[in-house]
């Protein structure tokens, strides 16, 4: 069975890697990857994605496209009479391309579809305080994310777990996922089950707007929002007009003496005994790791030193 994997980033790698030992009968023909570019700054030179680097030390044909849409992509993908069109972590796919494969063209995603359909789903699962989440691989069709499933694998989210480090764990489930998908359909074993359109929920691309916190939420929310979006691209707030990215925070039993507590607003500052803490809605948080603009990331008892909290103390906005 011949295979052609698709893929740009560090989540794709594990899926990539274990197509290409999956074993004799599963060929890995050609891999497909986003152009060389600056992936540090605008300043720094071209770098290969992950995938290509990956693809570069396996020894298998590379081919980088910009432009899904031009016809000449799809005439390379034709030449190497794909079976199977494996995505994980690509650009959405035109017809003409994923049409081009025997068997048809999976898509791996880091959700339980039809839960979390869009460019983000560990970021909202996280988000949304989901205690279970896991991934599917399903069928390309011309709506995204809407093809008919054909595995799902289910894991818990770990206490505390940010959305990097279950993004990491999911790429590796997934690879086991995508070889068993292979498997299936080099056995003509694959059940696909159609999508409850119903129970959809989006995950949409990540923006500032959305990415900002709101301060007046419980403060178990505030906890999920902030390792939702660590580490990148980080929950952010403002603090004496500049922008201050927060990546790591938890739940605090702290408390201000009563008058100052009952007039305590969400977005409160407090430090004590070098520690920070700013109030939601119905509590403290403790941030415990943030980077004001243009500094370093630092521990919160860096940003505490030489800190003065008093009734006039700032907020977080």
């Amino acid at each position: 069975m011949r295979v052609v994997f698709m893929g740009t980033p560090e989540f794709a790698v594990p899926s990539l890697k274990a197509v290409a030992r999956a074993g004799d009968d599963i060929e890995l023909v050609l891999v497909v990857t986003g152009k060389d570019k600056p992936r540090r700054s605008r300043r720094s030179r071209p770098e290969p994605t992950p995938v290509k680097q990956a693809a570069t030390e396996i020894g298998v044909p590379v081919y980088e496209v910009e432009n899904v849409r031009e016809p000449r992509f799809a005439d390379t993908v034709a030449r190497y009479r794909p079976d199977v069109i494996v995505v994980a972590a690509f650009r959405i796919l035109p017809p003409e391309v994923y049409e081009l494969a025997r068997l048809g063209a999976f898509n791996l995603h880091a959700s339980l579809l039809p839960r979390y359909r869009g460019a983000a789903p560990v970021n909202w699962a996280l988000i949304n305080g989901e205690k279970e989440t896991g991934v599917t691989t399903f069928f390309l069709q011309k709506r995204v994310d809407t093809g008919t499933v054909i595995l799902q694998e289910k894991t818990p989210v770990e206490p505390g777990e940010n959305a990097g480090e279950l993004a990491a764990r999911l790429s590796e489930i997934g690879a086991g996922t995508v070889v068993k998908t292979l498997e299936l359909l080099r056995d003509g074993r694959a059940e696909p089950l159609k999508q409850d359109d119903s129970l959809a929920t989006r995950a949409p691309k990540l923006t500032p707007e959305n990415t900002r916190i709101d301060w007046v939420q419980p403060v178990e929310a505030l906890c999920d929002f902030i390792r939702g979006l660590a580490p990148r691209p980080a929950a952010w707030a403002v603090f004496q007009h500049k922008k201050v990215k927060i990546f790591k925070a938890l739940p605090s039993d702290f408390r201000l003496p009563e008058a100052e507590e009952q007039a305590a607003v969400p977005g409160k500052i407090a430090v004590w005994q070098n520690r920070l803490y700013v109030m939601g809605l119905d509590g403290w948080i403790e941030i415990l790791e943030l980077q004001m603009e243009g500094k370093r990331v630092m521990a919160a008892s860096d940003f505490c030193c030489g800190f003065r909290c008093d009734d006039e103390c700032p907020v977080f906005s």
